[in-house]
């Protein structure tokens, strides 16, 4: 595809140059590292030498001096261990710079200029070190916007000094495996789309990949903006919300160079354990460790320690299950989970040291040192202070009306007897306390539904917590205890936003007060509840950052014409969503009469996507019990997978799982097996085919089975 052989022979030779000089770089780092794996040897040889013969005791200045030395050595194998270990990641950066060192070029004439700069661009920079000459442009530098944002002519990107004008004379695109150049071309609009689209129409990799080479100028946009503290995106299916959402993170983390902010002050929330893992290797292709990431149950555990709660699969479950608690689950969840009942959960603080914590007399031999009446007004004094400081205050108040403030006044052991008298009723049973918001109404009767308080107290007394009952509990102990351990989170990209609900965004706003703020969403996937733009607005109220902006995304890239037309018959209000015009197999419907033909059916089109060439199958029940189910009548007859709430390896072969795992993840072809199509079809079952049919990259096939087949 190259303008003439001359100028390949120039690329090819300018490719071999930055190769070598990667190469060079490589071989010092490999020596480099080598020097410092023996350096930690000989010196944890010296502190064995020293822990055995030095230090004895502390009977002398010099064995104190002997400790302090033995503490500088371990500071200084603490500190080589770090150096090794960049030096580590910087030789698999360059052999992944030598395998493929970059996928662009863009000249770039700068005003006043009479000569076009050449500025190749990829994964990571690459510099001669002695003469500073960049060889390789990293793709997130201020130049390297030009190649994602502008085509041939007048063309400017933001540097850190202002804006920087001239013109762009030449965009190029490089394919590059293994170290030798496989074609080039010159990109205008056209054939940049012709280049996407032929990738587009290559079958998905088994785990999410980073899309440096073709990322969009909207995209582009999201991922290097700097001026909002809170940054929302509504994107339609397939737009590449998460790709965004994770370029977005090695951005910051480039950009975080002059603030120091590293990949732990990064936390990605993911909707579940399986979106985790399929999205887990995009950082670290991109150069960069990879940042911290948790779901919503990940932080349930850890605020509700030892507390066994419903996980939100299980919820989503029990949701789509048919059954007589189905509605009351999600109209409880709403209920407990809205801005409503986090008033009800503020209103209820004041009352727990006033009504519900069980203050008693203290004594101390034999006399009467505090009245439980005295605790409880001293501790409801300086409400603006959180209960769980206060009662930590009262502890050392009662303990110095006995001892005196001299620390060691009092012997140890009977400090401590009394500190555990203390805390029969300063530490706090927030499930329990909980509780009593529907077990003693006390005016409340009014606020919450019966049924509700009715199925809570059930499960409660049961000894289960469901999921809504976790996270107001959460919500709870926030609010008594605080919580310090996210403290240093600076960025926080929260995914699927469309399914979380107010109060878990409360939650958010006590979890990461520093932070910032990436919220990615599409509110035509809400699973268990509906939704509209409104959303955008509560989540910008409640999180409350000084800079907020929304960003709307109505391109999709994902699903053929014919998949993407065919999907959104089921929203009710069409969004204006822009197809990426590829065209491929109009999608399927089958309604087989009973449930071998069902079976049969599935094994037929199974059979018929592997003879197209398509490596991933994805196989969508509505529930995991029917996935189960399925995969037991299915497994001797096709090799299969089936997908709970993690996944062993990446997605490549055939699987099958509920529709709420499927949520983020794509597939070459998707076989939705339990569809709900015509009169039957609820407003539910809707916006689950739309989610479950977007799914599909090449083919979509779904199964309708009888209703007595089901």
């Amino acid at each position: 595809m190259g303008k003439d052989r001359a100028e390949t022979i120039l690329e090819e030779t300018r490719l071999r140059e930055t190769i070598a000089v990667a190469e060079a770089q490589l071989a010092q780092a490999r020596e480099s590292l080598q020097e410092k794996e023996q350096a930690i040897l000989e010196a944890k040889r010296d502190i064995r030498e020293h822990a055995t013969h030095g230090v004895t005791g502390l009977t002398s200045s010099d064995d104190f001096e002997a400790i302090v030395e033995l503490s500088q050595c371990i500071g200084h194998i603490e500190e080589s261990v770090l150096d090794h270990d960049e030096e580590a990641r910087r030789i698999r950066r360059l052999e992944k710079i030598i395998e493929s060192p970059y996928f662009a070029r863009i000249d770039f004439r700068f005003e006043g200029e009479s000569q076009a700069e050449q500025v190749y661009i990829g994964r990571s920079s690459l510099t001669e070190k002695k003469t500073r000459e960049f060889y390789v442009y990293d793709w997130r530098s201020p130049i390297a916007s030009i190649f994602y944002r502008c085509m041939p002519g007048k063309a400017f990107y933001e540097a850190p000094g202002g804006r920087i004008e001239g013109e762009l004379t030449l965009k190029r695109q490089y394919e590059i495996e293994k170290g030798a150049l496989k074609f080039y071309f010159d990109a205008d609009r056209n054939i940049s789309d012709a280049f996407l689209r032929q990738l587009l129409s290559q079958n998905t990799s088994p785990q999410m990949k980073a899309i440096v080479e073709t990322i969009q100028k909207e995209q582009d946009i999201v991922i290097r903006n700097m001026e909002n503290d809170l940054l929302m995106v509504q994107g339609v299916a397939g737009s590449g919300k998460t790709s965004i959402a994770l370029h977005r993170a090695a951005y910051l983390m480039y950009q975080g160079l002059q603030s120091n902010l590293s990949a732990n002050n990064i936390m990605i929330l993911s909707p579940n354990s399986v979106f985790e893992q399929y999205i887990s290797s995009v950082l670290p292709e991109l150069g960069e460790e990879n940042v911290g990431s948790a779901t919503f149950d990940d932080i349930l555990r850890k605020i509700l320690k030892g507390q066994r709660a419903e996980s939100r699969n299980t919820f989503l479950e029990h949701l789509m299950t048919d059954n007589a608690y189905q509605s009351v689950i999600q109209k409880s969840a709403e209920f407990k989970m809205s801005e409503t009942f986090r008033r009800m959960l503020d209103d209820f603080l004041p009352e727990i040291p006033l009504r519900w914590i069980p203050f008693q007399d203290l004594h101390y031999n034999g006399s009467c040192i505090v009245t439980g009446e005295e605790m409880r007004l001293w501790t409801m004094r300086r409400p603006h202070i959180p209960l769980g400081t206060r009662l930590l205050q009262l502890e050392d108040y009662c303990l110095e009306k006995i001892f005196g403030t001299a620390r060691k006044r009092g012997d140890g052991e009977q400090r401590n007897l009394i500190r555990q008298e203390i805390r029969q009723f300063t530490e706090l049973d927030v499930v329990s306390l909980y509780g009593r918001i529907f077990s003693d109404f006390h005016g409340r009767d009014q606020d919450i539904p019966a049924d509700i308080r009715e199925f809570t107290l059930l499960n409660l007394n049961a000894g289960q917590l469901c999921y809504d009952d976790a996270t107001a509990a959460a919500y709870l102990h926030l609010k008594i205890y605080g919580n310090t351990e996210y403290r240093s989170i600076r960025q926080v990209v929260i995914d699927e936003a469309q399914d979380y609900y107010t109060l878990q965004y409360e939650i958010f706003r006590l979890l990461f007060p520093n932070a910032r703020f990436t919220v990615l969403g599409d509110i035509n996937q809400t699973l268990a509840k509906p939704e509209s733009l409104s959303l955008y607005e509560e989540i910008q109220r409640i999180l409350d950052r000084k800079n907020a902006g929304l960003v709307m995304l109505d391109k999709s890239f994902r699903c053929t014409n014919e998949i993407l037309d065919f999907s959104l018959q089921f929203i009710d209000c069409r969004p204006q969503i822009e197809s990426f015009n590829r065209s491929g197999d109009r999608p399927e419907i089958l309604t087989p009469d009973s449930h071998d033909k069902l079976l049969d059916g599935i094994l037929q089109e199974t059979i018929l996507c592997r003879e197209k060439g398509l490596e991933s199958i994805g196989l969508i029940c509505k529930t995991a019990k029917k996935a189960s189910q399925l995969y037991e009548d299915l497994k001797k007859r096709i090799k299969l997978r089936l997908i709970k709430d993690s996944m062993a390896d990446s997605l490549k072969g055939i699987f099958i799982m509920p529709a709420y795992l499927s949520k983020g993840l794509e597939f070459d072809a998707v076989i939705i097996c339990d569809a709900v199509l015509g009169d039957d079809c609820t407003e539910e079952d809707k916006k689950l085919l739309y989610v479950e049919c977007t799914r599909a990259l090449h083919r979509l096939l779904l199964i309708c089975p009888a209703r007595n087949h089901q």
